[in-house]
């Protein structure tokens, strides 16, 4: 099975992990020559008393910095096209993300931009950034996108209503400040989206067709670190310890999906997003534990893992059996921790399923990662299954 074996990883984001460590954001952006930053914010970082918290160690070091906080829940192009202008008008030279994926991939984008030119609707697809981008740093607020180590950035395209990703090696964080401190404020309704958001990056990333030793090793450390400690940081957002562990879990699993990929939930998920503005952490955690039951055919035995990794007791049963007490497992995380259990409860009308299942497979690339093949038939009767609900 080891000599099967073929990839590459590129992985190139210093990372700096611990309990106050965005003290040391003014130094690291003077290590990347930085003298003026952009800083890219979530709206909610302001009420939730973190903006000053990421400006004072810029403030201490000297550093003058100007401040982006129009970031939508879901980002358009026109959104890092207007800041990446904006930074160019100011003279930035230098580009920190902090909050969610949105202000993260918002961030990437404009650091692309500053140094490539041309408009963001340039840059989707796979390749198609040649100069490495002005030097970004991240700061995830959030347990969930893994955005702080990846190579992509997700936007929906105003013109065509569909989300799409720039995806290339210049995307990736040059430095990611991970302080569990600052995920403390996250309320619980985020804190139970983001962390299974970072969940199906795992899951999906470990039952990849573009799996490997390695990409396993963070999936399944991620998977045992979320299924264990999102209920504890979902029901006291206080605890330090929990909130450690799920933003560990979030890193691994960013780093898990950035070497095997993700499957058909994110597929499915776009186009939530896309046509409805459902927030992609939520679009994720909805449609997971349906998209497990269709895949288990395709991997029972690595399903089987994931199911003992969640606690489900796996000894002395087949694999199959053992998958299916997966699905269990998966939806019953999301019940503790108040995922809604069907799409009808987020208002998606059923008349739109056909035309999101034609969306979701024109995501290639995780298409083309999914366990199980699927046709428009099988993505249809997905929907339709998440639409009623678990039984």
């Amino acid at each position: 099975m080891m000599a099967a074996q073929s990839f590459t990883i590129n992985q190139p984001t210093r990372i700096r992990f611990g309990v106050d460590s965005v003290a040391d954001l003014g130094a690291l952006v003077k290590e990347l020559g930085g003298s003026k930053v952009f800083l890219v914010v979530d709206p909610g970082l302001k009420a939730a008393g973190l903006v000053e918290r990421i400006t004072a160690p810029l403030a201490a070091a000297k550093i003058s910095f100007e401040i982006y906080d129009k970031i939508d829940p879901e980002p358009g192009l026109k959104l890092a096209d207007k800041g990446a202008k904006l930074a160019k008008d100011a003279g930035c030279d230098c580009v920190v993300g902090a909050g969610g994926g949105s202000a993260m991939d918002v961030a990437k984008a404009i650091s692309i931009l500053l140094t490539n030119g041309g408009k963001a609707e340039d840059y989707l697809g796979l390749g198609k950034i040649k100069k490495p981008g002005a030097p970004k740093i991240m700061v995830p607020t959030t347990a969930g996108t893994g955005a702080e180590v990846t190579f992509t950035a997700v936007f929906i395209n105003e013109k065509t209503k569909s989300k799409g990703g720039m995806n290339g090696n210049p995307l990736y964080p040059d430095v990611a400040i991970l302080d569990p401190a600052l995920t403390l404020t996250m309320p619980p309704h985020v804190t139970a989206t983001t962390g299974i958001d970072a969940l199906t990056h795992a899951l999906e990333a470990f039952v990849s067709t573009q799996a490997h030793d390695i990409s396993d090793m963070y999936a399944l450390e991620a998977i045992g670190l979320i299924s264990n400690n999102l209920p504890m940081a979902y029901a006291h957002g206080g605890n330090l310890e929990a909130r450690t562990a799920m933003l560990m879990g979030s890193l691994l699993a960013g780093k898990a999906l950035a070497t095997a990929g993700v499957g058909l939930v994110h597929a499915m998920a776009y186009p939530l997003g896309g046509m409805f503005g459902i927030p992609h952490g939520l679009a994720n955690a909805v449609l997971l534990p349906y998209v497990v039951d269709y895949n288990l055919i395709g991997n029972p035995e690595k399903f089987a893992t994931i199911a003992a990794v969640m606690g489900q007791d796996v000894e002395g049963v087949s694999a199959r059996e053992g998958a299916i007490q997966a699905v269990e497992a998966v939806y019953s995380l999301n019940r503790d921790v108040g995922i809604p259990a069907s799409l009808a409860d987020l208002d998606i009308p059923a008349d739109k399923i056909a035309q999101m299942a034609e969306i979701a497979l024109t995501v290639a690339v995780p298409v083309r990662n999914n366990p199980r093949k699927p046709s428009l038939e099988d993505v249809i009767r997905v929907y339709e299954t998440a639409m009623i609900g678990w039984e």
